[in-house]
């Protein structure tokens, strides 16, 4: 009945992703890392298959395994999240007796913050996918429903806005989604200093959702408005104090410089205050929230022009 898909790109926490699942599951782990790899991938099924699709990103990845399933229904998981124990019958129970209308059926994902303080940024980030829709972090969908529209849609290059991209093609094709009771559970990470700023690079695929979709595409799919009108306001600022400046016009650049402060320590201390505010994590929002609007501006610029192209 079912085929488990789980793209990945080598992540250690793969193995807790496996080891979670039954082993009467037939499970496919697309290894999506580009050139000649090892082949070191756990074998930990009786029922695992391990293909490859060469680097193209999870979109790719996910296509490939589920035109490789031969159940009428696939269940995607990340490499990065751990089912919750009964997961498996769960996952049957959500799926049996679904009318032909209904596409696909999302798991409920549970995020574990540290206990004694307040979260920080990143961890902020990672805990909205509880309330995310329809993200294939733990996505079962209907093989057919999945033929009728092509799968996923492979311009989108990374993880990010290809899962809605697809259930909004669903939708738009007649079919519903249904939100079932199984639990996945999704571990918070640390990807380093620089991680919000990598995470501007979904700029670029906010573009291509507008273009497919219309500007109406974040209220069908409940995603918030962003931050990207005040982040072009932070980066007008910057940039016309830098041009002002040195033109001689003093007082024009002093007034937009001033603007640029005010509005960069309004972004910086959003970030700080619900935070822990640690040195570490205040020295971090105070860096990132320099870089992130003119990197989110650039994004969506190049997003826009290579979607016209």
């Amino acid at each position: 009945m079912i085929t488990v898909v789980i793209p990945t790109i080598g992540r250690p926490t793969l193995r807790a992703t496996l080891a979670a699942l039954d082993p009467g599951l037939d499970v496919i782990v697309v290894d999506d890392r580009p050139g000649d790899v090892p082949d070191d991938l756990v074998d930990s099924l009786p029922s695992l298959k391990v293909i490859r699709s060469g680097g193209r990103g999870p979109a790719a990845a996910r296509n490939a395994g589920w035109r490789a399933a031969r159940t009428p229904w696939v269940a995607f998981l990340d490499d990065d999240v751990v089912p919750a124990p009964g997961w498996t019958p769960a996952l049957r129970a959500d799926l049996d007796g679904l009318p032909e209308h209904v596409a696909g059926s999302q798991g409920r994902l549970e995020v574990p913050l540290p206990p004694g303080r307040r979260p920080t940024d990143a961890e902020r980030g990672t805990a909205g996918l509880a309330d995310a829709r329809w993200i294939t972090a733990d996505m079962a969908y209907r093989r057919s429903a999945l033929e009728g529209v092509g799968g996923f849609d492979e311009r989108f290059p990374r993880a990010y806005r290809e899962d809605v991209d697809l259930a909004l093609r669903l939708l738009r094709s007649g079919f519903t989604l249904a939100r079932g009771s199984r639990t996945s559970v999704h571990p918070v990470r640390d990807d380093g200093f620089w991680a919000s700023v990598r995470a501007q690079r979904g700029n670029a695929d906010d573009a291509l959702m507008r273009r497919v979709h219309g500007p109406g595409w974040r209220t069908a799919v409940g995603a918030s408005r962003g931050r990207l009108a005040r982040h072009l306001l932070i980066t007008a600022c910057g940039a016309g104090a830098a041009v002002a400046l040195a033109t001689g016009r003093r007082k024009a650049g002093t007034a937009l410089a001033a603007g640029w402060a005010a509005l960069t320590a309004e972004f910086a201390w959003a970030r700080i205050a619900p935070g822990p505010r640690t040195r570490e994590e205040m020295l971090r929002m105070a860096v990132t929230s320099l870089v992130i609007p003119p990197a989110a501006c650039a994004y969506r610029l190049l997003g826009e022009i290579r979607r016209r192209r």
